[in-house]
């Protein structure tokens, strides 16, 4: 879609490459992993505004089972 950053063409094209392959710092996976829970978010939000009445049951489930849930 073109209205979605480009990050992920450039995760492809560093995928992509030939070369030795570095392994990746911590600081690189929890920079990677703040983004994709982020995008997630956003996604959530996204579809809890398209979707209300969904949105509202899924809540519903979700205290549902935390009423039940047992320490």
């Amino acid at each position: 879609m073109p209205d979605l950053p480009d990050h992920e063409t450039e995760a492809a094209v560093g995928a992509g490459s030939t070369g030795p392959r570095q392994p990746e710092t911590e600081a690189e996976r929890r920079r990677r992993r703040a983004q994709f829970l982020r995008d997630l978010a956003e996604a959530r939000a996204l579809r809890d505004r398209v979707q209300p009445r969904r949105a509202k049951a899924a809540r519903l489930r979700h205290a549902m089972r935390m009423r039940t849930f047992r320490w």
